[in-house]
């Protein structure tokens, strides 16, 4: 079996890997992943204890056991950029022999889901609820980087969107992966959850239809986004990591589930006077629906 060059497969000195500096003991294989550091403490806190802490830049990971059950919490950052390095790596962990550098031919499914933050892009959809992506619609270009066999990607939504909203040539391909059914299924039954297509953009501003100084390529987007429709799936809501989580879970053959909390809902310009207390409110949820 051929080796994966050190160049590749970076570790560091006490053999963790590069970026999120983890050894395959110090995960979970039920995993939450957030974007934003601060919010690891959130959810940490409700562990029963707290055996294992990293920090290294924006990628920080909490192991422990929540009644009973280990889990982790991983931070990884905001963007599809990052997620690529968090996936590929959290793969690395438990698929590949990290001291003789290949791949083990026992594979092991990661459950992983992200517990988000988003913007609602359909009207009935209010600040302080939650929604689970059934679909990821990635604006992001990351999975064409990757050689994907056919049957991952849902390319029938794909070209629905690009004809209704006039898609441009310049622009990447709007990919489109599916969730975890097995997680979807688990999640749900614990609580009252919309269900629908997450867009994820590759930045904040102009990728997600905000105007400050620059002008935008498609100035109705959000707009476009709102009416589309096809065969009952509506996209719901904007974040930035929901597609490539998706796309390389698929490829790699992990579960993965978002779960965002709605905080704003860009159709009817309303942000969110304390989204944090909805916040911890999902993450119990979470928490329990995943060691159920």
């Amino acid at each position: 079996m051929e080796k994966i060059g050190e160049s590749e497969l970076i570790l560091n000195p006490d053999g963790s890997v590069y970026h999120i500096k983890l050894r395959p003991e110090n995960i979970a294989n039920d995993i939450i992943v957030v974007g934003d550091p601060g919010r690891i403490e959130r959810i940490s806190r409700h562990f029963d204890k707290v055996e294992f802490k990293i920090h290294n830049r924006e990628f920080i990971t909490h192991t422990g056991t929540y009644k009973g059950k280990r889990v982790s919490v991983v931070a990884t950052g905001i963007g599809p950029d990052n997620i690529d390095i968090v996936i590929n790596e959290l793969d690395a962990l438990v698929n590949i022999d990290l001291e003789k550098r290949v791949i083990k031919e026992k594979h092991t499914t990661l459950n992983i889901v992200r517990l988000g933050t988003s913007g609602a892009l359909q009207p009935e959809i209010a600040v302080d609820t939650a929604v689970m992506s059934s679909h990821g619609m990635g604006f992001d270009g990351l999975l064409d980087y990757y050689k994907v066999e056919k049957g991952i990607f849902e390319d029938d939504i794909s070209e629905a969107f690009m004809k209704h909203s006039g898609w441009l040539p310049q622009l990447p391909y709007p990919y489109v992966a599916k969730c975890s059914p097995y997680l979807l299924n688990k999640i749900g039954g614990e609580g009252d959850f919309h269900v629908g297509i997450t867009a994820t953009a590759p930045g904040f501003y102009g990728p997600q239809g905000r105007v400050l100084r620059l002008p935008t390529a498609i100035p109705d987007l959000n707009e476009k986004l709102e009416t589309f429709s096809y065969k009952g799936n509506r996209i719901t809501n904007f974040e930035m990591e929901t597609s490539a989580l998706y796309g390389l879970s698929a490829l790699l053959g992990h579960n993965a589930l978002t779960v965002c909390a709605i905080i704003a809902n860009r159709i009817r310009k309303e942000f969110s006077s304390d989204y944090k207390k909805f916040v911890d409110v999902l993450v119990e949820k979470i928490l329990n629906s995943l060691i159920s």
